[in-house]
């Protein structure tokens, strides 16, 4: 309707121009050659029929226009990451506050009947005269022990006494025990009403999670192709996910980790002559997830991704990727190692959650395959005595042969069989020449490096690494670029 009032007004300005009814000079009419073109009348605003033209739009790539830096391709999808996670954060925030009030209306709530129930009991009629009874039973036999008279009548006094108490205690138990049944039905009330604000916060709190980790990934995705489409100049070269999990998975140790990827690596048309949009149009898969070895990327088909050395502390590894993303900043680099340090610390917690480690061929674990070692370290764990990482257990818990001889049955081993069993003394070391095995695990679990995989991989530890998964599209090449 713009261009329509606008097409008109101009057609109308035109035409009173060039109307022979103008208003003459009061001189009389001018001569051709002399005369001028009068301005139209002038029309009020109120008496114009048509609304005035509105004014045009802000450009796509006007700094004021909502789709930010026409620089940044990705500057809307950035725009909806904050939002959607800044939205999570608050809703988090609110199913946290609203688990707390249910908390502690169910405190209130379980108090409240505890105290009903003591008072109960002691109102009890049955509850009461078996006191009273132990009462007189204890006069009888001060009556009978009594020598003279003032020993009787201190007998009398203390039945007395002790009569007047438990009616006092019944009293009040009665009293306590009608209010409390009066402020059961508000309490019961108030858990319910609560109950259903947790739940729906929660909900809330979920899909906000859910829309944020999807924005996630749609910048992550636009990042790369980006990247990529910049040449290689500007982007590293790829090495396919399959890679790292042919490289993880050819160490001598046997048995993989379940949800490890098989198979041959796809070849260079799998996906690196796809056009960047195609590509962009997966944000789960990724740009890179095509790219490949020998041929697309000039690199040794056997070349180790970067993820792998970083995952195995390679502090050279972590300092150059460090850098690149840091782009010259020394302060910015510098939060960029911690952010790695703790993504690897992460993985690697998760890794012993889900019992990824290479046993020794020598002491204890010799007898046993590595799948029968982790289902034995997974037993343990289930029991209480969790692997800490390096030599020992988590927390001081050591294992007693009892309980070894538990998580050898639950991993479907016979503990009769066993001949060596580890003394007492060297049961805290039984994890003694134990690694975990990091590349192995996320080959296994996230062997595509996206940025879901990740997330679902680490559970509650990613919350802790909103910036790393904000750059994701930036860190993920780099990680599958050679080392």
């Amino acid at each position: 309707m713009r261009l329509t009032h606008r097409i008109v007004a101009l057609f109308d300005g035109r035409r009173a121009s060039a109307s022979p009814d103008g208003p003459a000079s009061p001189d009389g009419p001018a001569s051709p050659a002399t005369a001028r073109p009068q301005p139209a009348p002038s029309v009020p605003a109120a008496a114009n029929p048509r609304p005035a033209p509105l004014p045009d739009p802000l450009p796509a790539g006007d700094p004021g226009a909502a789709t930010g830096d026409p620089a940044d391709p990705c500057g809307p999808s950035r725009v909806a990451v904050d939002d959607a996670c800044s939205l999570a954060d608050r809703m988090q925030a609110l199913a946290m506050a609203a688990q707390a009030r249910l908390r502690e209306a169910r405190h209130a709530y379980d108090q409240h009947v505890d105290r009903r129930e003591r008072a109960a009991v002691a109102a009890d009629p049955r509850a009461v005269l078996a006191a009273k009874d132990e009462a007189q039973a204890a006069f009888r036999s001060a009556r009978l022990g009594a020598r003279d008279p003032g020993a009787l009548e201190a007998a009398a006094s203390a039945w007395l006494r002790e009569i007047d108490g438990i009616n006092a205690r019944t009293r009040e138990a009665v009293r306590l025990l009608a209010r409390e049944s009066a402020e059961e039905a508000g309490l019961l009330r108030a858990v319910e009403r609560l109950g259903l604000e947790a739940d729906g916060a929660r909900i809330a709190a979920e899909s906000a999670a859910e829309a944020c980790r999807n924005a996630r990934i749609a910048l992550a995705a636009c990042d790369e192709s980006k990247r990529l489409s910049r040449g290689t100049a500007a982007a590293p070269e790829l090495l396919a996910p399959a890679s790292v999990v042919a490289r993880a998975t050819s160490g001598p140790s046997s048995g993989a980790v379940p949800g490890a990827a098989s198979g041959p690596p796809p070849g260079p048309s799998s996906g690196m002559a796809a056009d960047p949009a195609s590509r962009a149009a997966d944000p789960g898969a990724g740009p890179a997830a095509g790219a490949l070895a020998e041929d697309a990327a000039g690199e040794p088909r056997d070349a180790e991704p970067a993820i792998l050395p970083l995952l195995a502390g390679n502090p050279d590894v972590r300092r150059r990727i460090a850098a690149t993303l840091a782009e010259g900043d020394a302060e910015a680099q510098r939060r960029w190692e911690g952010q790695l340090a703790a993504l690897v610390d992460a993985i690697r917690e998760r890794a012993i959650d889900g019992a990824a480690l290479t046993f020794p061929a020598a002491g204890f674990w010799a007898p046993y395959t590595q799948v029968e070692g982790r289902e034995i370290a997974a037993a343990l764990a289930a029991l209480g005595y969790r692997y800490d990482g390096s030599d020992g257990f988590a927390d001081g818990r050591v294992p007693g042969q009892r309980e070894l001889s538990l998580a050898i049955g639950y991993a479907g081993l016979d503990p009769m069989r066993i001949r060596i069993w580890p003394s007492e003394a060297e049961l805290p070391r039984l994890f003694a020449g134990v690694e975990v095995d990091t590349g192995r695990f996320v080959a296994g679990a996230a062997g595509e490096l996206t940025l879901g995989e990740m997330i679902d991989l680490l559970g509650r530890r990613a919350e802790e690494l909103s910036d790393l998964w904000n750059a994701w599209g930036r860190v993920r090449p780099l990680l599958l670029s050679p080392a």
